[in-house]
């Protein structure tokens, strides 16, 4: 009998099938309903200090459109890479949308090589406007892409608002409190696949090394297949199976700058050793590209005194992704354009 070619972890790699109580399972019913957005808020709370990761169920997004997106990513994954490559994000410069080869980003550089392939839509502008703000790069050979992906973006982006007034919420603030700073808010939906893995396996090449989210919140719709692991108070790296019919929710570093380390945007990482492809669809969102970021007032004290310096939402983002794609550190040293009504402190 042939000898099974299966993954052998490096120790650094494994995650402990711990229970997941301390990143909670929150029902969103009563915030989308009206009938306890409080409660919800209080679940919130307790899940972003103490994990920045939770799934949430009953989120109103319909099956059929998680399903059919994500046959639409597993369509374009399948496509030869010379027709992928065509769509490659270097041809959109500083809006950063289209197709990213696998190793062609890299979100821990100086320790992993990123063994996935990715594609990246946002909101349709007719021009590069600036960093995050262009034209969309889209598929021709795959009728009915587009108009599904871009649904789905859409779809993200109405639960992404209604989860951060949650969240404004859980820290005491009126629930539109995010409204104003994102009258064109950097968004991205991205389609992953994640190849798997055999043999040994160390953190030199996995499916994502080990990163913070750049900007303020992340929604994530898993397939069957796993891999996602978060680390827990402990620095212990715990798997974050898929539980069917929920997202996986987390916050990125301007929501822990804004909260003053309040909230926490936790490590997490992908290690697909399951002998099959695995894809995900991620969604993240931010402020407008001019929104400043300074931590709140509320969450400033004599034991916790400021720790982070303003800074606008484009001005991180874009200098976390230029540590990530080839093509921004050879052809830019600064990229944000001037925006037209000056800055929202948020």
């Amino acid at each position: 009998m042939a000898k099974l070619n299966v993954a052998q972890l490096d120790d650094r790699l494994r995650a402990q099938r711990q229970s997941f109580d301390k990143v909670p399972l929150v029902d969103l019913a009563p915030l989308l309903d009206g009938s306890d957005p409080g409660q919800v808020a209080k679940e919130i709370r307790w899940a972003l200090a103490n994990a920045g990761f939770m799934y949430v169920k009953n989120h109103g997004v319909s099956v059929r459109l998680i399903d059919e997106t994500f046959a639409r990513a597993k369509a374009f994954f399948d496509l030869p890479t010379t027709e992928k490559m065509k769509l490659h994000i270097s041809n959109s410069g500083v809006a950063l949308r289209g197709y990213i080869e696998v190793f062609g980003e890299n979100t821990d550089p100086a320790k992993t090589k990123d063994l996935k392939e990715c594609f990246d839509v946002g909101p349709e502008w007719p021009t590069v406007e600036g960093p995050f703000f262009g034209p969309n790069q889209w598929p021709t050979v795959l009728p009915g892409f587009q108009e599904t992906v871009f649904l789905y973006h859409e779809a993200m982006k109405a639960l992404s608002i209604k989860i951060l007034s949650s969240i404004a919420l859980s820290l005491d603030l009126p629930a539109d409190f995010f409204e104003p700073k994102m009258k064109n808010p950097i968004s991205i939906q991205r389609l992953l696949h994640y190849p798997p893995q055999s043999g040994a396996v160390d953190e030199r090449v996995i499916g994502i090394g080990a990163h913070t989210d750049y900007g303020s919140l992340t929604i994530l719709a898993q397939d069957s297949v796993g891999g996602l692991q978060v680390m827990n108070r402990e620095g212990v790296w715990i798997v974050g199976n898929p539980i069917p019919g929920t997202f996986v929710i987390n916050i990125g570093d301007l929501i822990q700058k804004l909260t003053n380390d309040r909230y926490l945007a936790n490590l997490h990482r992908v290690v697909n050793t399951s002998g099959r492809e695995r894809y995900s669809l991620a969604f993240f969102i931010d402020g407008d590209c001019d929104a400043v970021i300074t931590p709140l007032e509320s969450c400033i004290s004599d034991d916790s005194p400021p720790r982070y310096p303003s800074i606008t939402c484009g001005a991180h983002k874009f200098t976390r992704f230029l540590e990530s794609f080839p093509h921004l550190q050879r052809e830019h040293t600064t990229g944000l354009a001037a925006q037209p009504n000056g800055p929202t402190v948020l």
